[in-house]
């Protein structure tokens, strides 16, 4: 570009942005937006809609052929509004570069990137976190990847996902906060603020994005992107509920699912898109499809054709196309034919600017680029800090007979076996595109900087051959047992034998469902050839789901779970073992048997013949070869102490006020202090729309010392004694209810209610 062509385009820009910008007083937003969208042609305000993922390394020479070619010359005449898979200051400004300073209205980009449980300082996974049931730290993990991934020139996550899933197979589960919709809104809530704070336009937030609208979760067979076909009651009482709350935390974005439901592809879908989310709801950010969504309409066989697709989407409500470059190439023609309204070209165009707007872009294009930021942000020892203590809050105690934990931190000779104890990258979890490989502290490493006890390590044997690729199905050990015998040896001259087990990281996540929930590979034989000369032994699971274990579960004395827990993975665990950190974790979803039970989840509804009439008789809601109960029930979490509850009292005041509260006294029965997180599950007996056994209502955590107690009240309005029918119309009806407060969803500490 020559000098004077560079000093034309730029005077352009500033022209545009003074035009748009400054002092919010004398100018709202809407009357900027209504200035910027009359200078732009109809293609412009298409280019809004188009997102491109990273196509050429920003700091080599430009594309010159190909596609690239065509992506790149898009990008410098504003047919791009946002890309993707850019990070880093060098490569977000060169970028920034190129739309403000290159086309004809200077508009910035919006980049998005996947920080899904941190950025280059990495959290438990979602399911994890979820299992911490601590609102207030979940929303600091949220802010922590927040200001890393700021400060890399990131200014939109594509988080939280916020779809309830009943089914472990599902590989998504770990992205998610688990199978009840009550405890998933709240934590849909805490990272929504954890994201967006309270300015959005401030340099350290970043616009969220409550996905995959809607249904996502509910893929038949557990299959990744397959059918979900769910009735009305389940889609608005079970779906719903997270993705409302985001809209009353004040998200920005919504992304739609790959999923149809009901008949309807989610990105073609006007009633999810313009019905519910943006009349009925007053959703006024913008919605992305999910990455090439659109133009998959066309295999659901509901578009005819990719000019079809890019019709179906724009008038259902989708407005920015994310990857299948439909958008760029077919609306134009669309509106001329007359097929797509103008008016909605308008509309996407408008709340695309408008939340660009919200985080200062057109103010400050390059608010995100500050190199200094970068450098002292990133990896900082408080986000460590925090990252850790997330992390112990996560991890939950399944089993503990003998009380073989905590362990003597001296004395003891421990073996540790597996091959993920010694892991640096597993731990990281599957979305952790940012962060470095092998830059997790392993459980091996954490056992040996936290005692003075005698451990080795042994092995036993590889859980995977070959590469660990995102993109790719990994290769899982299922034949070569050579490292059985030093395992063995090993065990039978320790004390103590931990055994490191479970899934790889890239085994769970998108693409990833499994027909079978057991240990991969040779895992399973490893631990029962181990029992056999030492009993002693401490399981410690790494996965991003719940697992199949009866055996274990029968057999192993102490099991905890410590699924993919991030950067400071072996500290967390290392504290949980010996005892400086007394486990509070409470599972977010239901440990099923047998891959059989699924989906199993806790809120399920009664049967005409939930038991026999006679018994012996087989007339009833049940296996022949499995029993019905989970292994670990959902909010399931030992701790080194006990705790005890009263029996609920019911203050029923509904009729004055529309509350009902419910108090109950917590009592640490055991010798240590602890945490408890006090459970308030609902049932309503009879109603017009059959209800589930057990629904959770409300949740508090309380720390307790010993022979400490204290009074949990909760109250019940109309927003948890109430549930959408059939004609999704929302009832609270009078009648008989049973209320449960206890430790977990199969607490017997009952009372009973009438409204």
């Amino acid at each position: 570009m020559t000098i004077a062509k560079r000093i034309f385009f730029t005077s352009i820009s500033f022209f545009v942005f003074n035009s748009c910008a400054s002092d919010s007083n004398e100018q709202s937003v809407d009357d900027r937006l209504d200035t910027l969208l009359s200078k732009m042609t109809l293609e412009e305000k298409i280019g809004q809609m188009n997102q491109y993922s990273s196509f050429w390394d920003v700091t080599g020479p430009a594309p010159k052929e190909g596609s690239t070619a065509k992506q790149f010359e898009q990008l410098k005449n504003g047919l791009v509004g946002s890309m993707l898979n850019v990070n880093g200051v060098e490569n977000v400004r060169k970028l920034q570069q190129i739309a403000v300073e290159e086309t004809r209205l200077g508009i910035p980009l919006i980049f998005g990137f996947d920080v899904i449980h941190g950025f280059k300082t990495i959290s438990p996974i979602p399911l994890a976190e979820a299992a911490s049931w601590d609102l207030e730290a979940i929303e600091l993990s949220a802010k922590n990847a927040a200001l890393e991934a700021s400060a890399a020139g990131i200014n939109w996550t594509f988080a939280p996902m916020v779809d309830i899933s009943r089914d472990a197979r599902w590989g998504r589960v770990m992205e998610g906060a688990g199978e009840d919709p009550y405890l998933g809104s709240k934590i849909a809530h805490a990272r929504v603020k954890g994201f967006q704070g309270d300015d959005l336009s401030a340099p350290t937030t970043i616009a969220a994005c409550a996905k995959h609208f809607a249904g996502y979760g509910f893929p038949e067979a557990g299959k990744e992107y397959n059918t979900v076909d769910i009735g009305a009651p389940t889609l608005h009482n079970m779906v719903m509920p997270p993705f409302k709350a985001t809209i009353d935390a004040g998200v920005r974005t919504f992304m739609n699912s790959f999923s149809q439901l009901n008949g309807v592809p989610a990105t073609g879908s006007k009633y999810l898109q313009r019905t519910l989310l943006k009349e009925k709801w007053n959703f006024d950010g913008f919605i992305v499809s999910d990455w090439g969504s659109i133009s998959e309409m066309v295999a659901h066989g509901y578009a005819k054709g990719d000019n079809h697709a890019a019709e179906l989407a724009i008038n259902a409500g989708s407005d920015m196309d994310m990857e299948s470059h439909l958008y760029v190439n077919e609306l134009a023609s669309l509106v001329k034919e007359g097929k797509v309204d103008p008016a909605l070209i308008n509309d996407a165009a408008r709340r695309i600017l408008k939340v660009k707007f919200e985080l200062g872009l057109f103010d400050d294009p390059y608010k995100y680029c500050d190199e200094a930021r970068e450098a002292s942000v990133i990896g900082s020892q408080s986000n460590l800090s925090e990252v850790l203590d997330l992390a112990k809050k996560s991890i939950v105690l399944l089993k503990n007979e003998n009380n073989v934990l905590p362990l003597a931190k001296k004395g003891q000779k421990i073996a540790v076996i597996g091959a993920l104890a010694s892991d640096k990258t597993s731990p990281l979890g599957n979305w952790r595109l940012a962060a470095d490989i092998n830059s997790a502290v392993s459980l091996l490493e954490g056992l040996k900087a936290y005692s003075g006890n005698t451990i080795t390590y042994a092995k036993g044997a590889d859980l995977t051959t070959g590469k660990t690729e995102f993109v790719s199905d990994l290769t899982i050990n299922t034949t070569d047992t050579s490292g059985f015998k030093e395992a063995i040896t090993l065990a039978k001259k320790s004390d103590v034998v931990i055994m490191a087990l479970g899934e790889h990281a890239m085994q769970s996540g998108e693409g990833r469902s499994r027909a079978y929930l057991g240990l991969p590979g040779v895992q399973q034989e490893l631990l029962e050839a181990v029992f056999a000369v030492n009993k002693n032994i401490v399981l410690v699971l790494s996965n991003g789901r719940p697992l199949t274990i009866p055996w274990a579960a029968q057999n192993i004395p102490t099991i905890l779970e410590g699924w993919h827990l991030g950067t400071q993975s072996g500290n967390a665990l290392a504290q949980v073992l010996y005892g400086d950190y007394n486990p509070s974790g409470k599972l977010p979803m239901t440990f099923p048997r047998s891959v059989g039970q699924l989906p199993l989840y806790y809120n399920y509804k009664n049967t005409g013949r939930p038991s026999p009439v006679n018994p012996g008789e087989v007339f009833w809601t049940h296996y022949i070869d499995q029993k019905n109960t989970p292994q670990y029930p959902f909010g399931f979490g030992l701790s080194y102490t006990t705790f005890g509850f009263s029996k609920p009292i019911v203050n029923n005041t509904y009729n004055q006020n529309k509350q009902v509260t419910v108090s109950v006294k917590v009592t640490n029965t055991g010798k240590r202090e602890g945490k408890e997180t006090v459970q308030l599950y609902l049932r309503d007996i009879y109603a017009s729309v059959i209800r589930p056994m057990r629904e959770l209502k409300g949740f508090e955590q309380v720390v307790l010392t010993p022979g400490q107690t204290k009074e949990i009240i909760f109250t019940l309005t109309e927003q948890e004694l109430g549930f959408f029918n059939n004609q999704q119309k929302w009832l609270v009806e009078k009648g008989d209810f049973e209320v449960y407060v206890g430790e977990d969803s199969q607490t017997i500490n009952q009372v009973n209610f009438k409204l």
